[in-house]
């Protein structure tokens, strides 16, 4: 996002350079060789400047649509994410997309569609995590022993010189 703002004031920049060589006096050709950009930008600048549109020549500041949640909302979202979905009534402490949907509804009364709220989960620096399942009859006693034993008889192992 960062280097979209700055491509922004680049082309601000070479807008107001544009206008300062119209004040000196340069013809429209002049200051589209100096500038390298297109006769035709260089004469809806020299409109602009001459009709006194001074929004034209600033130029907009951002492409697209505005984000629907305030830098402040996100905040108060990271704030709840980190609290776990246990402290917000989930049975368990995983967040997933629903549910983060819902808690973004709950906290800034904006809605977002499950499928999209990853969106702003990755804006937010998170990233998929899966978590590790195991069976909560799992004995460890035994799955050292199977291994230990078991898993040596049935590993493969690949002799020398053929492939694996």
């Amino acid at each position: 996002m960062e280097r979209g703002i700055k491509r922004f004031q680049v082309l601000r920049r070479r807008r107001e350079k544009a206008v300062a060589m119209f004040r000196d006096g340069h013809r429209q050709a002049a200051v589209a060789a100096a500038l390298r950009v297109s006769r035709q930008s260089v004469s809806r600048w020299y409109n602009s400047w001459l009709n006194g549109d001074k929004k034209a020549i600033r130029g907009a500041s951002r492409a697209g649509r505005p984000p629907r949640l305030s830098k402040a909302q996100v905040k108060q979202i990271r704030e709840k994410l980190l609290q776990g979905a246990a402290a917000h009534g989930y049975a368990s402490d995983l967040w997933t997309l629903p549910r983060v949907a819902n808690l973004i509804e709950e906290v800034t009364r904006v809605h977002y569609h499950s499928g999209h709220v990853w969106r702003v989960l990755r804006k937010m620096g998170w990233s998929l995590q899966r978590p590790a399942f195991r069976a909560k009859e799992r004995d460890e006693e035994k799955v050292r022993r199977w291994k230990r034993r078991a898993w040596a008889e049935v590993k493969k192992t690949a002799k020398s010189g053929e492939r694996g």
